[in-house]
Order: structure tokens, then sequence, then C-alpha cells
């Protein structure tokens, strides 16, 4: 944990937080590095000249893409070494994601492979399925495809209707029904199937291609991700060996929505790689397209652009390395006989499942705000298939869908940030309460810093928290008994919980390296927290109001604006200069800058 304190989930909220409690990028030692640069390179020498042939969505060619990665061991870094993998920590697998996130449809496909479609068997699996299968998938000999989605159970994933019967003679089950939108659909060799046994115990299945009764649909035409298998994957009379029951018969729940954090959190990783590739494609095109007898990298609004690219990216990259090390730390408490039981990983990954969602719904809209940008610089040309921006534009937009929709994700957030508190995993109330009683007498003060200081944003995160505890406890106060049918109070919540936990990530990471190397190496990682806080702090303003508009009425509600006012109060910044140092960075390094 290299002195690194150990936070509970949601625990951000609620404590102050060390800048040496995270891990940031700018920690990354020689070994993070090399395998950063090894992911990197495979994408650009290997991936990137092969792009057009990998949309026309050619197995042949995926699949060897797929083991070339396997053999510069980038398939098993989850994966114990006893079992082919090379058991790396959160970290390293982050950078993997992370380098990886830049490869156009292949990162979908290898993502399914070595995310969701194999971790259920590390996680879950019997040491006699983990040998079976593990080495197969490491080195892509096999790829691997994840079952859960129904016509009708897709958020609603344990309304599934697949069917797993016991035979009469006790050696298989046998079943019946159909997973539809599912990745590497028709080239999986292998998946992991979630049925239920005896009509409600939910449970999943190791399946094999070559077990009889498995037939794919036809490949679904998409917006994007061309490149990828998406079809149907029906089961009728589908005979599994007992022994390839995953975990425990009706346990199949703790199995998917783990996986499912997993596959949100690296989803956000993803993401955030990709968002640094739109930024080195954008400022390529702003670098070499001439209007008006200039370069319109040089015109304010296109530098503008590229600096708040680069800014959101910033705080993206900052959630993901954090929660990296936050499950790092998690998982290395556990013994080694502990992390060979479900139970125990379930409950360790578990712990962050309200990280995971605020990875997964900051990034893919981080992304997608990047590729709208990344087509307004292009301009028409952004519109034309034969330009990059479009194929990237189409692509971005499954991730917001991916994994569970960000809506459901938006109410996962506070709901389960409640349901800790309730259990008492969580001291929310009493926190609630403290600020209540502190906002009572707190009077507004005007707050300024220095250019090498970030004085100013840390009274604005403590500020911001309070604001949200305050929105918090007038809300449940209000709805608590019917809080899960309040969408609307749950989507504001969750929205100003990102941003909490977006703008302190950044915030700690910009002062750990300030600590670390001084303001001179710091500069623009204190410029694009000042930027950001700037921007977002009248955001976390407007949704308390909302919040408090229809939790709150006549005096009550009087006296609750006025305290959030006073909380937000401080001078705005001139960030039209400190954007414009930003991306004179972006564009003199043509790429993303931090």
């Amino acid at each position: 944990m290299q002195g690194r304190n150990l936070f509970a989930g949601g625990e951000f909220l609620i404590r102050n937080i060390r800048n040496e409690d995270i891990f940031a990028p700018e920690a990354m030692t020689q070994e993070h590095k090399m395998i950063y640069s090894t992911a990197i390179d495979f994408v650009k020498k290997e991936i990137h000249p092969h792009v057009d042939q990998i949309e026309k969505k050619s197995e042949t060619l995926t699949r060897s893409f797929l083991k070339k990665a396997g053999e510069i061991g980038l398939n098993g870094t989850d994966i114990p070494e006893e079992f082919g993998g090379e058991g790396m920590d959160k970290i390293n697998t982050c950078l993997v994601t992370d380098a990886l996130g830049g490869s156009a449809s292949f990162a979908v496909s290898h993502s399914a492979h070595t995310g969701i479609g194999s971790l259920p068997i590390v996680y879950f699996g019997t040491d006699g399925q983990k040998k079976k299968y593990l080495p197969k998938l490491v080195s892509a000999e096999w790829v691997a495809a994840y079952c859960l989605t129904e016509s009708n159970a897709g958020s609603d994933a344990l309304n599934a209707q697949t069917t797993a019967t016991l035979s009469d003679d006790g050696k298989y089950y046998v079943l019946n029904g159909e997973k539809i939108f599912i990745t590497n659909g028709a080239w999986a060799d292998l998946f992991v199937v979630y049925a239920k046994v005896d009509g409600d115990k939910f449970t999943g299945f190791i399946v094999e291609r070559r077990f009889p009764g498995i037939s794919n649909g036809d490949e679904e035409k998409k917006m994007g991700i061309n490149g990828t298998s998406t079809t149907s994957v029906i089961f009728k009379d589908c005979h599994v060996p007992v022994e390839n029951v995953l975990f425990e018969v009706g346990k199949g729940h703790k199995i998917a929505f783990n996986i499912l954090n997993i596959g949100r959190y690296k989803l956000g990783v993803g993401v955030t790689g990709g968002c640094k590739f739109i930024i080195a494609e954008a400022t390529k095109y702003a670098n070499s397209r001439e209007q008006f007898g200039k370069k319109i990298s040089s015109f304010g609004m296109i530098k503008n652009k590229l600096a708040d690219m680069s800014i959101h990216t910033y705080m993206a990259e900052s959630i993901c390395y954090r929660i990296a090390a936050m499950m790092d730390d998690k998982m290395s408490l556990l013994s080694p006989e502990e992390k060979k039981h479900g139970a125990k990983n379930a409950e360790a990954i578990e712990e962050y499942a309200v990280e995971c969602s605020i990875a997964k719904v900051y990034c893919s809209e981080c992304l997608d705000f990047c590729v709208d940008e990344l087509v307004q610089i292009f301009g028409g040309y952004g519109y034309i298939a034969e330009y990059p921006a479009e194929r990237m534009y189409r692509d971005a937009r499954i991730n917001r869908i991916f994994d569970g929709t960000n809506e459901i994700n938006r109410l996962l957030i506070p709901g389960t940030i409640f349901k800790r508190a309730m259990q008492g995993k969580l001291a929310l109330f009493d926190k609630i309460n403290a600020v209540e009683k502190e906002v009572k007498t707190h009077s507004s003060n005007s707050f300024n810093s220095g250019p090498d200081s970030l004085d100013l944003q840390e009274h604005l995160i403590e500020s911001a928290k309070k604001i949200l505890l305050l929105s918090a406890g007038k809300a449940l106060s209000k709805f608590l008994d019917n809080l899960a049918d309040e969408q609307e109070i749950l989507a504001l919540l969750a929205d100003m919980i990102i941003e909490v936990f977006a703008m302190e990530s950044g915030l700690l990471r910009a002062k750990q390296l300030l600590a670390k190397e001084g303001p001179k190496k710091a500069r623009y990682h204190l410029v694009a927290v000042k930027v950001y806080f700037n921007d977002i702090m009248p955001n976390i303003v407007h949704w308390a109001k909302q919040l408090l508009a229809a939790s709150a009425k006549g005096d009550d509600l009087t006296a609750h604006i006025d305290a959030v006012n006073k909380l937000a109060s401080c001078q705005p910044l001139d960030t039209i200069a400190l954007r414009r140092l930003v991306a004179q960075k972006v564009i003199k390094g043509r790429k993303y800058p931090f």
C-alpha cells in the first residue's frame, strides 16, 4: 500500500483524503512505464495500420491480434502466474487497459475477452476450472464472451428467462434460452452464461462452444464498433456438466454484479485512453488545417476546445488510477487462501461499487465530450467516413450503454451509498448532522490563493462536500421512504457525488506532484485543477438548489439556499488565460499534455 490509508467505499464524501493516499500516473515506476510502453507500441504498430481491415469484422485478424497480445503479456494481467497469466496488480492492468483504449473496435473485443469474459473464472472459479480454462484464455487459443443480457433482462439482469434444469442422472444442467448483444458472440470458444436453476436460482455456468445445443443469431448491424462480433447466443437443450457451475448454484448475482463493477471500472479506463488518442488526432488536424491564412490551432475557440478536452481527460485519468490503487489496497488484505474463494473476492470488489460506477459514468461522458469536439474541429471532414473522426464518433456512443446504462449507474451511486450508511458501513448520517449544525453559524468569506497554490481549491472541495451533504440530508428527510421512486432526485445527487470525486481526484493528484516536484513541474496540473473547479462549482450549486427546492419550503428553503451561497462564495478566475496555457502545451506537444 506504500503508505496509503485504506478508505471504505464512498468514504471520500465524509473524510479528508491526503494526497499521499492516492496513486497518480506521475508516480509510475520504471516497470509501470515499460508495461505502458509495450501496450502503446502494440496499438500503434500492430493495430493502427490495420484498423480498416479490423472494421470489416475480420475474425481471423482479430484472433491473430489477440494471440499477439497474449504473447507479450497483455491478456493475463489479472490472471495469476500459476494459470499462465502475469499476476499483475490493478495499477498495471489499468495501464494496459488505458493504452489499448485507442485501438478502435479491437479494444472492445479485447476487453470482453480479458475482462468480463475471463474474470468470472479468475475470481469465482474452482482451481480445476482455472487450470482448465485460464491458460487457453491468456494465450487467446480460446476467445471468451459474457452472456448476461436478454431481451427482457437488460438493466434488470435478474429477470433472466434462460433456464437450467438438472438432468435425471445428475451429471448435466440443460440450458435453454437466448442471450442478446453478446460481444465476441460468433467468435467465442467459451461463454460465461447466467441461467435460473429451478426457475429462481440465478446461477453462473462456464459453457464451451463445443457443447451441443449452442448456436448464434446473425451479426447485428450496429452504429459503431463494427469490427466486433455482436450476436445473440442461443441455447437449446445445451448440456453443461455440473462441474461447470461457476461459484455456487443460486449465487450467480454475486458473480454478475461484481464482474460488472470491474467491467464498469475497466470501461472507464479504456475510454480515458481513447480520449488521449482523440486529443492527439484533434491536435494533428488543427496543426495542419489552414483557414484565413492561419493554422486553425491558432484560433482562440479551437484552443479552448483542446484545453477543455485535455482538462476533462485529466480528471478522468485521475479518477481511474486512484480507483486502481484503492482496489489493489483492498485486495492486498486478502490472504492467498482467501483469494481462492469467490465470496471473499466478491466482498473485496463490492467495496468500491460506487467508485466503479463513477468511473463508468464520468469517463464515458468525457469520451463523448471529447469526440464531439473532435468532429467539430474537423468540421465538414469530421462527418466524412474516410476521416477518423467519423468512426470515433460512432464508436464512442455505446459506452454510455455498456455495463449498465449511465442512468442505471446514476441510480446505483447514491442508492449504494445510502444502503451502506444504513448498514453501518459509512458514517454518513452523523456527517450530515454535523454539517447541518455547522452551516447555521457559517459566514461567507472571500478566499484567494496565489498562482502556485491550491488553497482555494482545497477550500472549494470541502465546500462542495458540505453542499452535497446538506442537500442529501434534506432530500433524505423528505423522500427516504420512497427515495427509490424519486429518480430525478437520485440523479441530481449522483451528479454531485460524481463531480466531488472527480474534483478531489484531480486536486489530490496535482497536490501530490506539487509536493514532490515543486510548482514549475506541476504548473499545468495546477492550471487544469483551477479551471475545472472554477467551471464545475456553479454546477454543484445549481444541482444543490434544485434538490433543496424539491425538499424544503419557506424559511427552511431560504436558510439552506443562503448556506449554499455562503459555502460556494469565491472570486472567479480568469480561465481564458489559463486555458490558453494548457492549449499551447497541447499544440506544441501534439498530444494529451499530462
